[in-house]
């Protein structure tokens, strides 16, 4: 499955970059180990959500940021195969690879993206960014306060806001989780965030845990994988199905982030 489109060339014709966005991806993951290769329909999770991402209006370019780890050969692999640009950096100083990651294009405008969300709607992208521009935020996101579903999770930063957090950012869970430092220092930068119409925060669309990949590919078997759907028809079906919310109801948004916390305030104590 190529995805080197006539719109991806023209990307990489040497254009300035002026928003670049950074799919984090990796295959160690502790709860579902090799989660962002995991198969829908006999291919790689990871190719469904870039193929979303790239229907993105206002994205000049997209990167897999991974890591350096033999691991993680297999997803360089695939982005080769599939004319995807990648970049290796260290595998728990995420900040860094980041950073690192958008170094060489030297854009405006960095959108986050974590490779456990393949359901992300492009247009909800591109709502973000273009909320970010307007207003002339240092950071913005539709998850600081959450009303969209945990999977939708859309976060824009500007290049020289992700330089200040590479020189502030001194606590391990800051360079684990890239915009933490932000979110602990509200007052120092201009932040702003995208709500939804309705708050949907309860609904969980992304992939940590068996029960997700299996709600997952209940949906796009209904979808008959296409990769032209929106949330607002995700919404529906989940809405039709009901019982679909119960398979993964059960599990905490963001508990990766509360472990990292719980862990690293117990190592001061010690």
């Amino acid at each position: 499955m190529q995805l080197m489109t006539k719109k991806s060339l023209i990307r990489e014709s040497g254009c300035k970059i002026v928003n670049l966005a950074i799919l984090q991806a990796r295959m160690t993951s502790t709860r579902l180990p090799g989660k962002v290769l995991k198969s829908i329909n006999n291919q790689p999770m990871l190719l469904f959500q870039i193929k979303r991402i790239m229907k993105s209006t206002k994205i000049d370019k997209l990167i897999v940021a991974t890591t350096i780890e033999k691991e993680d050969d297999i997803i360089v692999e695939l982005c080769e195969k599939n004319n995807i640009s990648f970049f290796r950096g260290s595998l728990e100083n995420v900040l860094d690879r980041f950073y690192q990651a958008a170094l060489k294009y030297n854009p405006e405008n960095i959108i986050r993206l974590t490779g456990d969300c393949p359901l992300i709607d492009p247009e909800i992208i591109d709502k973000v960014i273009t909320q970010h521009i307007l207003n002339g935020n240092d950071y913005t996101s539709n998850c600081i306060t959450p009303t969209y579903p945990d999977g939708m999770d859309v976060e824009v930063l500007t290049f020289e806001t992700l330089k200040k957090l590479i020189i502030n950012a001194d606590r391990q869970s800051h360079r684990e989780h890239v915009t933490l430092y932000i979110n602990e220092n509200k007052d120092k930068f201009k932040m702003e965030n995208v709500f939804n119409t309705e708050d949907l925060s309860d609904i969980r669309l992304t992939v940590d845990e068996a029960e997700d990949l299996q709600l997952i590919r209940i949906i796009y078997s209904e979808m008959k994988y296409r990769d032209d759907f929106n949330l607002d028809d995700v919404i529906r079906l989940l809405r039709k199905r009901g019982n679909l919310l119960e398979i993964n109801k059960f599990y905490k948004r963001n508990e990766g982030l509360e472990t990292s916390l719980k862990n690293e305030t117990t190592e001061r104590r010690c």
